[in-house]
């Protein structure tokens, strides 16, 4: 879905959007413009102070799915010597993908932080699928990565997830192994010699009508695996095609996550709260 919007007179954007959509948060409106999702006569826009004149056309499409990859800055959570974490806006790869060519995180960020005669090189600590927003890492150098991927099973990452029906009892454990389907690129859910264990923990914070609100922590860290398991619970993911009924965004955010520092042996924990595209799947 998006919102059609007719200029009348000269403004700047922000103030034209703020006025124009009702029921809006202005962080709900900048957060559209800085993740390339509003449109000035058919050109992706993102300055706040951009001026517009009458007889404008201004479109603010949804955001994640439909996010267009014009972004040129990531929010930066957390940075040292040798580890740097965002926050990832629904929509945008982590990394390079074999057979895509769209933009990544992983470049943002490298382009963001490289300076004239200082070029910056990242490795990725983990992953998020791309229509998952949140907490994400990265690593200064290979020795960190690997570092920080010893102490993985160390790791506690929590999650919220909004799911179709509202699970009873409202908290719970799921321990079934995952398998991937190389063919559908699909995780099965049940028994098999090729399956690996899982196990995923969940509380109800919230339920809306047919929908509710969960936190789920990750035992392990498979891929797909709060999808998989929350589907096969009977209670798929909103807006995940693969697994359930298709939206303008997911609703999975990586809320936070943390990790036993190496070097220092520190605990560490990095936070970001879910964006408002995401409590919107509530409304």
């Amino acid at each position: 879905m998006s919102d059609r919007l007719r200029v009348k007179q000269a403004s700047g954007l922000l103030t034209f959007l703020n006025t124009q959509l009702k029921g809006w948060t202005r962080n709900k409106i900048k957060q559209r413009l800085k993740t390339g999702c509003v449109f000035v006569n058919g050109q992706p826009v993102m300055q706040h102070d951009h001026v517009l004149k009458a007889g404008d056309d201004v479109e603010v499409r949804a955001a994640g799915k439909n996010m267009q990859h014009g972004i040129s800055r990531l929010e930066i959570l957390y940075s040292d010597s040798d580890l740097i974490v965002i926050n990832k806006p629904a929509g945008l790869l982590s990394v390079a993908s074999a057979d895509e060519t769209k933009q990544h995180a992983l470049a943002i960020l490298r382009k963001q932080l490289t300076r004239p005669k200082r070029s910056v090189r990242l490795w990725p600590v983990h992953r998020l699928d791309r229509d998952t927003s949140g907490v994400l890492m990265f690593a200064t150098s290979r020795e960190m990565r690997e570092a920080v991927n010893e102490g993985w099973s160390g790791a506690e990452k929590t999650y919220l997830a909004v799911v179709e029906g509202c699970p009873k009892p409202s908290q719970g454990s799921i321990d079934q192994p995952l398998r991937m389907d190389s063919e559908k690129y699909q995780m099965i859910v049940g028994s098999h010699p090729e399956a690996k264990n899982a196990i995923t923990h969940f509380n109800t914070l919230r339920t809306v009508k047919d929908r509710a609100l969960l936190e789920v922590q990750l035992e392990t860290g498979r891929q797909h695996q709060i999808r998989a398991h929350m589907a096969w619970l009977g209670h798929p993911v909103i807006g995940d095609s693969r697994y359930g009924t298709d939206g303008p965004r997911m609703g999975l955010h990586a809320l936070r996550l943390s990790i036993t520092r190496p070097k220092t042996g520190k605990r560490l924990t990095f936070e970001t709260p879910a964006p408002d595209e995401f409590l919107d799947l509530l409304r």
